[in-house]
């Protein structure tokens, strides 16, 4: 189980780091309490706390490559706030959300909306080649998929889980066409960092799913 605490020190962190004036802001750790009501609903069984925390995790990484890691930060406590699996508008919905809520919490128009922005990315996971924060968002929340194969496979049961009322056939269909659409970009990672180090591991694991989902 994640550390709630410790996210919740985080919020706080990244929030205040991207507030230009807290002196008529308030509680910070209200919206800190409230997204975390949300990471903890009971249908999730990947996108959970354990997730968040890992892709913060993943930007403590590789923050050098971002403009501005914080408001990266504030975007990964936001991108997936909002989950319905049987729903396809769950980051729009997730970036209404923060486009409600950063502002009450102190943050300036210019770096809310640059919130929300990176949070809609996670749509298509695909960062203009000068997009420095969207490319370290969207590989803080692929690098699951250079995971060790334990928590690999972890990870493919959870999403398993998370779309349970789909049936075997329609599942297996569905999630072949992500991992081929996946496998054929020319690279999943856009940062250095992530080039280098998840690369190679991340097609290994999405060649050995889709094979397993073939047979």
């Amino acid at each position: 189980m994640a550390d709630l605490d410790d996210l919740r020190s985080r919020w706080l962190r990244a929030l205040l780091a991207a507030r230009d004036d807290d002196s008529c802001a308030p509680d910070p750790y209200r919206y800190a309490d409230a997204l975390l009501r949300r990471w903890q609903e009971p249908q999730r069984r990947y996108h959970t706390v354990e997730h968040l925390a890992a892709v913060l995790d993943h930007i403590d990484v590789l923050e050098e490559h971002a403009d501005d890691p914080d408001v990266v930060r504030l975007a990964a406590w936001f991108h997936d706030a909002v989950y319905l699996p049987e729903r396809s508008t769950n980051e729009e919905r997730s970036a209404r959300l923060a486009e409600r809520a950063l502002p009450e919490a102190g943050v300036s128009p210019g770096k809310t909306a640059e919130v929300a922005r990176l949070v809609r990315l996670t749509v298509t996971h695909d960062p203009a080649g000068d997009d420095r924060d969207g490319q370290v968002l969207c590989d803080a929340d692929l690098a699951i998929l250079a995971a060790p194969p334990s928590a690999y496979a972890a990870y493919t049961a959870e999403v398993r889980a998370e779309y349970h009322f789909v049936p075997n056939d329609a599942f297996r269909a569905g999630r072949s066409a992500v991992l081929r659409q996946l496998l054929d970009l020319p690279t999943l990672f856009r940062t250095p960092y992530g080039q280098e180090h998840w690369e190679a591991t991340a097609r290994y694991n999405l060649s050995g799913e889709l094979e397993m989902l073939s047979t």
